[in-house]
C-alpha cells in the first residue's frame, strides 16, 4: 500500500509538453528521498484542462498542479511528499484561495462537468487492467453474460436512449437491433470508429488514451447482443499513444480470458484486432472505414443495403464511435433509468466536448445533455482571452456550422442544432471571437473537405471545388451579388446528391455562415472590405497623421519599401505597393497604423 499517489497525465498534449520526463524526474527524486516503499508515480490518461499541461495531480490530497518543468519536481517532492507542505505557487490558481487548496471538483473548469465517457481518464494507469478491473472494469460484460440474455441488453440500450456520439445522433440500440437477427447463423462483426478526423476534435483520442480497457469492454458486449465473434478497431495511424495502449489493451484481455474462447466460462467467443488508417477523412464514414478495413481504397458505398444487413465483408455489422461505446458499460451496470436520468427528453446522457479556439480553458469537457453554450464559454471555457468579445462557435467540424453570439443560450442537443443549421458532429466546439471572420472560416472547413473528397461522386469531387472558388472569388475583393445565390444553389445541390454523410453535409460551414453572417458576405462583395481584418487581399494597413510622429520606423521596416514620409512628418502608405505584411503596424510605437 502507498501513502500518496502522483498521478502524471500521459494524454498527448502533456506528452508534447515533456510529461515523460516529468514522470521519470519524480521517480528519481522520490528514489533520492526514501519515498519510493512511500509513494507511486502513475502515468495516467487526460485531465482535460490540455492547455495546462504537463499536468500531476497527487493524492490523497487532490492536489493539482499544472505547468510543471523538471526543475519543479524535487520540490514538490521535498515539500510536499516529504514534510506534507503542498507548493501552493505551482498549483492551478482556481484551487488556490486564501491559501486555502480546494477540490477540483469545486473550480469552474470542473464543478459543471459529469463524466462519465471521461470517467477514468486522469484516474487509472491505462497500460494496467487491475486497475480498469479494480474501477468496475469487466463487471458489465460479466453482468450480460451471465444473467441478461442478448435482446435484454439491446432492449437496455434502446431504453437508456444512448444515441451515436460520432455524427447525426442514430440511436445505437436500434443500430443493434437491426443486426440481431440469425444470430449463430450468419458471421458477424462489430467495429469501432476511432478515426477521429475533425479539425480540433481529440474526445476519441482522449478515452482510448486514458481508458483504453472501456472500448473493448463494450464492444464485447455488443457482440454478444448481435451475435458476433470478430471485432476490429479502425484508428488512424497518427494516434501513436492510442494505439500503443489498445494494443496492450487487447493483450491483457486476451490472457485475462476476457477475450477470445469461453469468454466468463460461457459458450461467448469474441476477440479484436486494430486496423490502422492513413488519416483519410472519409474513412470517418461507416462504409468507406468498413471498406477500407477490407483492404480497399477507402470509399463510400451506396446505402442501402446498410451495414446491419450487409457491413464488412458483406455481412451484418454495427459501427460505433469510441465515445458511444465508453458508455455502455455504465448503462449496463447502472441501468437504462439512469443514463436517462441526464440529458433531455430527446438527447440522454451525457457529451464530451473538444473546446478549442480562442477560449481559455482549451480542453476535453463533458457535460450533460442540455447545458447551454453559454455555461461551456464563459463558466467551464473561462471566457474569451484578451477582453475579446464572444462571435461564434463551431460545432461538428467540415460536417457542421456555426453558431453565432445571438443563440449563445442554446441548450446543447442534437435536435435544437440541427433546428439552428449545425450539428453534434463528434464533439469539436471551437469558439471565436470578434476578429474572426466568418467568409475565412466557411472558406477553410470547405478547403479541407475539398481536399479530403474521396472523389467517388461528382456532387462532392466537383461541387465543393465550385463552391470553394466562389468563396475564394469574394474574399479577393471580386465577388458579385449575384454569387451568394449561386452559392446557396450550389449547396442546396450538393446536400441532396452527395453520394455519402460527409458530402451531403459538406455545405454546412457555407450555409450556416451565409445565414447569421450574410452581413459580412456583403461587406466583403460591396465594400471590398473584410470586416474583421483578415483576408490579405481586402485588407489596407492606414497612417493617422494625427498620431504618426514621423520616427520613420514604419518606413525603415517595411520590405516593399511602400511608406513615404520625412523625418518628424506624418508617414503615408503607398496602396500600389503594399504587401500587407503587416510590419509596419507591429513595430509603430504610437498606435498610428491601422488595418481593416
Amino acid at each position: 500500500m502507498f501513502r500518496s499517489h502522483v498521478m502524471v497525465c500521459g494524454g498527448t498534449g502533456c506528452t508534447s509538453s515533456g510529461s515523460a520526463k516529468i514522470m521519470e524526474a519524480f521517480e528519481r527524486e522520490i528514489a533520492l528521498n526514501g519515498l519510493d516503499k512511500e509513494v507511486k508515480v502513475i502515468h495516467t490518461g487526460c485531465f482535460g484542462l490540455c492547455a495546462l499541461g504537463p499536468i500531476v495531480v497527487v493524492y490523497p490530497e487532490g492536489c493539482f498542479y499544472s505547468r510543471v518543468r523538471e526543475e519543479d519536481v524535487g520540490e514538490i517532492v521535498r515539500e510536499h511528499l516529504l514534510k506534507g507542505r503542498p507548493v501552493t505557487r505551482l498549483l492551478y490558481d482556481e484551487t488556490v484561495e486564501n491559501n486555502e487548496i480546494k477540490s477540483l471538483s469545486e473550480t469552474n473548469f470542473y464543478k459543471k462537468q459529469h463524466r462519465v465517457a471521461l470517467r477514468n481518464c486522469g484516474v487509472i494507469n491505462p497500460e494496467n487492467i487491475d486497475e480498469y478491473i479494480a474501477f468496475d472494469g469487466y463487471q458489465a460484460l460479466g453482468k450480460a453474460l451471465t444473467t441478461m440474455t442478448p435482446d435484454e441488453v439491446i432492449q437496455t440500450i434502446l431504453d437508456s436512449g444512448l444515441r451515436g456520439r460520432g455524427g447525426a445522433g442514430f440511436p445505437t440500440g436500434l443500430k443493434w437491433k437491426f443486426a440481431s437477427g440469425n444470430r449463430g447463423s450468419v458471421q458477424k462483426y462489430v467495429c469501432c470508429n476511432a478515426d477521429e478526423g475533425d479539425p480540433g476534435a481529440f474526445m476519441d483520442r482522449s478515452v482510448l488514451e486514458g481508458d483504453p480497457h472501456v472500448v473493448l469492454e463494450a464492444m464485447s458486449i455488443a457482440a454478444y447482443a448481435i451475435g458476433a465473434t470478430q471485432g476490429y478497431i479502425y484508428i488512424r495511424a497518427e494516434y501513436p499513444i492510442a494505439v500503443e495502449r489498445l494494443r496492450i489493451a487487447i493483450d491483457q484481455a486476451r490472457e485475462y480470458g476476457l477475450l477470445g474462447k469461453n469468454i466468463f466460462g460461457t459458450d461467448f467467443c469474441f476477440d479484436i484486432d486494430l486496423k490502422l488508417g492513413a488519416g483519410a477523412f472519409v474513412c470517418g464514414e461507416e462504409t468507406a472505414l468498413m471498406t477500407s478495413i477490407e483492404g480497399k481504397r477507402g470509399e463510400p458505398r451506396p446505402r442501402p443495403p446498410f451495414p446491419a444487413v450487409k457491413g464488412l465483408f458483406a455481412s451484418p455489422t454495427i459501427l460505433n464511435n469510441v465515445e458511444t461505446y465508453a458508455n455502455v458499460p455504465q448503462i449496463i451496470l447502472n441501468g437504462a433509468e439512469w443514463f436517462s436520468s441526464m440529458g433531455t427528453e430527446k438527447s440522454k446522457g451525457t457529451k464530451v466536448f473538444a473546446l478549442g479556439g480562442k477560449i481559455h480553458n482549451t480542453g476535453l469537457v463533458e457535460v450533460p445533455m442540455g447545458t447551454t453554450l453559454r455555461e461551456i464559454v464563459e463558466e467551464i471555457g473561462g471566457g474569451i482571452p484578451n477582453g475579446k468579445k464572444f462571435k461564434a462557435a463551431q460545432t461538428g467540424g467540415p460536417s457542421g456550422g456555426c453558431i453565432p453570439a445571438s443563440l449563445i443560450d442554446t441548450p446543447i442537443d442534437y435536435d435544437n442544432l440541427l433546428a439552428i443549421g449545425t450539428m453534434m458532429g463528434s464533439g469539436g466546439l471551437i469558439v471565436m471571437d470578434e476578429d474572426t471572420c466568418m467568409v475565412d472560416i466557411a472558406k477553410f472547413f470547405l478547403e479541407f473537405t475539398v481536399d479530403e473528397s474521396c472523389g467517388k461522386c461528382a456532387p462532392c469531387r466537383i461541387g465543393t471545388r465550385r463552391l470553394l472558388e466562389l468563396l475564394e472569388k469574394i474574399t479577393d475583393g471580386r465577388g458579385e451579388m449575384e454569387d451568394l445565390d449561386k452559392i446557396e444553389e450550389l449547396a442546396q445541390f450538393i446536400k441532396e446528391n452527395a453520394l455519402c454523410g460527409l458530402g451531403q453535409t459538406a455545405p454546412n460551414p457555407v450555409l450556416s455562415t451565409l445565414r447569421y453572417f450574410r452581413d459580412e458576405y456583403i461587406a466583403h462583395i460591396k465594400d471590398k472590405r473584410c470586416p474583421a481584418g483578415v483576408c490579405k487581399k481586402l485588407l489596407q494597413f492606414r497612417i493617422d497623421p494625427v498620431k504618426c510622429k514621423g520616427c520613420t520606423l514604419c518606413a525603415r521596416t517595411c520590405p516593399a519599401g511602400a511608406i513615404n514620409g520625412s523625418v518628424k512628418n506624418p508617414h503615408v502608405i503607398d496602396q500600389s505597393k503594399c504587401i500587407k505584411c503587416g510590419a509596419c503596424m507591429e513595430k509603430c510605437k504610437f498606435g498610428a497604423i491601422s488595418k481593416g
